[in-house]
């Protein structure tokens, strides 16, 4: 899960940078994980937080305490500093 989501946003940063280094292309990427999710980086950021816990479920000791972390990073990234502030970034722009 850890890998996946590291490949996910590694991936999406590459795209977004090929992507801004056209001219020729609009001004919304909307191919490759782009044309899948709106926010890639912030789904691989997800997946990344999650492996993590569940490699820390490997010791029973440490199972609830870990649990914090990616509740609080789904949290950030969907409501709090991750998600709404680009929508509301990208709502202000112009077509």
């Amino acid at each position: 899960m850890w890998a996946a989501g590291f490949a996910f946003e590694s991936v999406g940063d590459h795209q977004l940078a090929r992507f801004k280094a056209d001219p020729a292309n609009g001004r919304i990427m909307d191919r490759g994980l782009w044309g899948w999710t709106r926010h890639p980086n912030y789904f691989g950021d997800f997946l990344v937080w999650w492996g993590l816990y569940v490699l820390a479920c490997g010791a029973p000791q440490t199972a609830a305490v870990s649990l914090v972390s990616p509740l609080v990073m789904t949290y950030l990234l969907a409501y709090g500093s991750g998600k709404r502030l680009l929508e509301n970034h990208l709502a202000d722009r112009p077509g």
